[in-house]
């Protein structure tokens, strides 16, 4: 896949293009269906593939009081879509200028010129533009007259997501949100993962022996709710290990810790992991988080969540 990050540098390709346009954000089943839509009709048209997506989430720019946390960072929502096979990923810059830009300049400016569109794939409900003017309606309209079609999809639903809900970014922000990282994971199509570097701690895990990597998230990062988790931590090198997760303020030891810290201890591992950076996935939600009376009693249950996970994550 070609990433595009300055519209200087468009392909123009002669045979056009088959495109849709989001935030893409999380990249998930209900994205992968519009993807392969794109990827139907380009192959019924002799077209090449594009995903057209933006560098921050609008919403950072027009409503920075109310915009969501972010299911993926720019750099993992272009791995994932690679994994699309799509042939090129325009990232458009989004700032004060571009929210005001009208819905027509961006169609004639990105659609036509940059990618030379000659089908276009969106969601029936998406917007665009500046007061979000741009619709479905609004791009069949001009791509009647500048040589494009346009399919407009019905959100998509998944029989085996328990909410039952339409596959969507917000949906698995509530899901995450409630600690619902398997249901995540149904609409995902894969287990939820964040991304950080692995700082110095107080070490206390250490002392109570179950040594912990204290991955620091960007702040704008959605994180599941707190409490204790079975999952994977991810090495540079790609091997993904088996690791009981705890995410949380540490109630035994603090009665108001400012935020919620997210420790990994490497299921039979030793080493030293400071200043890597890693993915951590979540594969199933053990309980939630406790205050403990005692140390012990939190080593204790430390020693059967580690169990615990060690079954679980065998079985997957």
């Amino acid at each position: 896949m070609e990433v595009i990050r300055e519209e200087t540098a468009c392909p123009r390709p002669i045979e056009g293009t088959a495109v849709t346009i989001g935030q893409y954000d999380g990249v998930h089943r209900g994205h992968q269906e519009v993807i392969a839509e794109v990827r139907r009709r380009a192959a019924a048209q002799g077209l090449r593939t594009a995903v057209v997506t933006f560098d921050r989430h609008p919403a950072a720019v027009v409503r920075p009081e109310s915009a969501p946390q972010l299911l993926t960072d720019l750099d993992q929502k272009l791995e994932l879509l690679a994994a699309t096979g799509v042939d090129y990923a325009l990232v458009i810059h989004f700032d004060e200028e571009r929210s005001r830009e009208p819905a027509e300049d961006f169609v004639d400016e990105v659609l036509v010129e940059c990618l030379r569109a000659r089908a276009v794939v969106v969601g029936e409900d998406f917007h665009f533009g500046h007061g979000r003017k741009g619709n479905v309606a609004l791009l069949q309209e001009m791509g009647h007259e500048r040589g494009f079609e346009v399919l407009g999809l019905d959100l998509i639903g998944f029989d085996d997501a328990s909410s039952g809900e339409p596959v969507s970014s917000t949906a698995i922000r509530v899901a995450l949100g409630e600690g619902r990282v398997e249901d995540a994971a149904v609409l995902l199509g894969r287990p939820y993962e964040v991304r950080g570097v692995v700082v110095e701690g107080d070490r206390r895990g250490r002392d109570l022996g179950f040594p912990t990597a204290n991955v620091a998230v960007p702040a704008d990062i959605q994180l599941p709710a707190d409490g204790i988790y079975a999952g994977r931590y991810v090495r540079p090198n790609g091997h993904a290990l088996a690791a009981a997760i705890s995410l949380g303020r540490r109630p035994t030891f603090y009665a108001d810790a400012p935020s919620s810290l997210l420790e990994a201890h490497v299921l039979d591992f030793t080493g030293d992991l400071y200043g890597e950076t890693t993915a951590v996935r979540f594969v199933a939600r053990l309980r939630g988080e406790e205050r403990f009376d005692s140390v012990d009693a939190l080593v204790a249950q430390m020693q059967r969540d580690c169990d615990r996970a060690r079954v679980m994550l065998n079985a997957t």
